[in-house]
């Protein structure tokens, strides 16, 4: 049997994952609903995600749908069951440049560092590309502020 997976969500009561999914040999969409057992407020995304696609009855289904994409689903329940609505969790999973990290929890630092090396990677040009460069010089702009911090009248010896 061969599956395609076209979508992926989250239903929060009973917890499951939703897929649809293409069945090739009959060409019909189709639904598939994953039941989220032993999970809770504590429970760990990442390896709830792995013991759901490595699961003998969801294996074919889910091998078309990444692991991250399965944590990120997990992360939305979990916030769930901590009771944060589902805009903020979606909010959380997002990078905003003007977020102030030092007063994030440490998971949920863990969480944005992992999503900023992920983007790290997906724009990071490397020897095969076609477009790469190896010495790559760019003339930047002046800068028309002047920082203050770094300009001391007086020397000062530490």
């Amino acid at each position: 049997m061969s599956f395609v997976a076209k979508k992926c969500g989250v239903k929060f009561k009973p917890p499951a994952i939703v897929l649809l999914y293409e069945d090739k040999t009959t060409k019909k969409m189709r639904q598939r609903v994953m039941p989220v057992r032993n999970f809770s407020k504590f429970s760990d995304c990442s390896k709830a995600a792995e013991r759901l696609k490595s699961n003998a009855r969801h294996t074919a289904y889910l091998q078309g749908v990444s692991l991250h994409q399965l944590e990120r689903l997990h992360l939305l329940l979990r916030d769930f069951l901590l009771g944060k609505s589902l805009e903020h969790s979606l909010a959380s999973l997002c990078l905003d440049p003007d977020e102030d990290l030092n007063k994030l929890s440490d998971q949920e630092l863990s969480r944005k560092k992992a999503l900023m090396e992920q983007l790290f990677e997906q724009n990071r040009k490397k020897k095969d590309d076609p477009d790469f460069v190896y010495d790559l010089q760019v003339d930047f702009p002046e800068q028309l502020e002047s920082c203050g911090w770094d300009e001391d009248d007086e020397d000062e010896e530490f």
